[in-house]
């Protein structure tokens, strides 16, 4: 399921305008060329075999897909060092060609349009490795603690095509998926959706069956190799009785049971704030793995070692931090912005990043009140560089600044305040997840959602805040009880209402332009301008 944009047009290299290059290689994963955009895959059935030993895959990919506009020639990427080795439709083997990452089929029966047609891929090989997961990407090979073989997988911004060959581009989600996956008999694998059967095999490897029954990224799709205990509990949400499934090492297995109580109230939070959780039908799942974390959709990466806050750190320096396991809720927050709203280029992933990390401040809110949730979201503006812009470059799967998460979480906190009506903000963030529910979206389909359904125009602010490097500065004097007060920002007649103490013991709203205004007073040296707004104040 996806929604199609015009294709950009694929050059050896390209650059933007602070001096990033870019190679054919980042266009040809990052561009919807003409080879991708003419079918739209509507099913995955991926078998893989695991070798913890070689630390190898091997497997078949059916590819199901409906032709959108007849072509004889597609794209599918397995990034190296993976190998392609076959590609068959209708039984016939077909030719294909390399360049980098990109495979190239040339089909030989007629794809006729609205057709749905079938496409089996086989391949094996040794995946990259993850040194650094889930930062660098690829496939974790590890031990547990007790020196059995721990392995999982983490790929978002690299990319599902480091251990399986698909159409690896954010567009591009299956309406469903199944997945085989095969390991030696000891271990247990953990995937996506729910578990429709296991098989013992006389080789003495054991087959785990997944069936994804949503649209899923293909980011997303994950395997969890280890020596697991399962236990369940249900939650009565909005729309019924929702299955919760814990996948945990065998020895984590009581210490996991009291540290993951906090499902359910972070549950009845979220659907609260941001509506029922898109994914009932596949269920909610926490597998612990051996990386930090990761949105894995209905099957959420979990690896903060059962610590509060960030690692056993509060990101906020407030102490509202490790009142809460980051991770839990954090990528749990995921499943609505991200895997239920998925952005069509990683560019716009701040769609993701920032909605998510204002999930935290909505969490701390739901269990400590308002002044602990301003408290954290102000907090974690120090972790803001304020290097690039959040948004990237369109086109070769590169993002923005990494401050689209605490950056782009304050640019909410301060469009709530300018909205001064939190229902109104409730109603924003449950009607994004209700009007894209499971579809994929842009940067500006999003913003003109919360222009409409708050009655303001924030154009100018998300130009700021997402397409400049620096927040706006409030620029001002005080003289006689008399305040001059002025916008500096980059955007061109930038007028943000900004809420002010000016001197009396109440907030009021003031809006400053890029030409100095005045105002009176009341006690200068009680002048306040609001800490919910993420601006920089310079007095002059």
């Amino acid at each position: 399921m996806r929604r199609i944009f015009p294709a950009l047009l694929v050059i050896l290299f390209s650059a933007t305008a602070d001096g990033q290059q870019f190679t054919r290689q980042d266009t040809l994963r990052g561009t919807l060329s003409a080879d991708r955009s003419w079918w739209d895959v509507t099913f995955y059935d991926l078998s893989v075999r695991v070798d913890p030993a070689k630390k190898s895959l091997e497997g078949v990919n059916v590819v199901r897909y409906r032709v959108l506009t007849p072509a004889r020639r597609l794209q599918i990427d397995l990034q190296a060092p993976l190998v392609l080795d076959k590609a068959v439709q209708n039984g016939r083997e077909l030719t294909f060609t390399k360049d980098g990452n990109a495979w190239f089929i040339t089909l030989q029966a007629q794809q006729p349009q609205n057709s749905i047609q079938e496409l089996t891929l086989s391949y094996h090989g040794i995946p990259r490795e993850a040194k650094r997961a889930p930062w660098d990407g690829g496939v974790v090979w590890t031990k547990d603690s007790l020196g059995r073989p721990w392995i999982a997988t983490a790929c978002q911004g690299l990319g599902a095509s480091v251990w399986w060959p698909n159409k690896d581009h954010q567009t591009e989600e299956p309406d469903s998926m199944r997945i085989h996956v095969t390991v030696p008999k000891a271990l247990t694998n953990v995937s996506n959706g729910r578990l429709r059967g296991v098989k013992e095999n006389e080789d003495g490897t054991v087959t785990s069956t997944w069936y994804v029954s949503n649209p899923i990224n293909n980011y997303d799709v994950a395997l969890n190799i280890g020596y697991y205990k399962h236990f369940s509990d249900r939650y009565q949400g909005e729309e019924g009785a929702l299955d919760l499934d814990y996948w945990v090492l065998d020895y984590n297995l009581e210490r996991a049971r009291g540290h993951f109580e906090v499902v359910k109230p972070m549950m009845k939070c979220f659907e609260h704030w941001f509506g029922p959780y898109p994914f009932y039908k596949d269920s909610y799942k926490l597998v612990e793995t051996p990386h930090l974390g990761m949105e894995h959709q209905s099957a959420v990466a979990y690896g903060n070692q059962y610590k509060m806050g960030y690692r056993g750190t509060d990101l906020s320096g407030t102490g509202w931090g490790t009142k809460w396991d980051f991770i839990i809720i954090h990528e749990s927050g995921h499943e609505w912005f991200g895997n239920n709203i998925t952005t069509k280029d990683i560019a716009d992933m701040w769609v993701h990043e920032s909605f998510t990390n204002y999930s935290e401040t909505i969490f701390t809110e739901c269990q400590f009140g308002k002044e602990a949730a301003d408290a954290y979201v102000q907090g974690i503006r120090k972790r803001i560089a304020n290097d690039i812009p959040v948004i990237g470059p369109y086109g070769v799967n590169t993002e923005g600044s990494g401050d689209m998460y605490y950056k782009g979480s304050n640019m909410l906190h301060t469009i709530r305040q300018i909205i001064n009506n939190d229902e109104t903000f409730r109603k924003i963030l449950r009607g994004l997840n209700k009007t894209f529910y499971h579809q994929t979206v842009t940067t500006a389909q999003v913003e003109q959602y919360i222009n409409t359904t708050s009655g303001k125009n924030f154009d100018k602010v998300f130009d700021q805040y997402l397409r400049h490097t620096n927040p706006p500065v409030f620029e001002y004097s005080l003289e006689n009880n008399r305040l001059r007060y002025r916008w500096v920002a980059d955007v061109k007649g930038f007028d943000m209402p900004l809420k002010v103490d000016l001197g009396d013991g109440k907030q009021q709203f003031i809006r400053p332009s890029a030409e100095w205004k005045t105002t009176t007073v009341k006690n200068a040296a009680k002048f306040a301008v609001d800490k919910n707004f993420y601006v920089k104040t310079r007095k002059v």
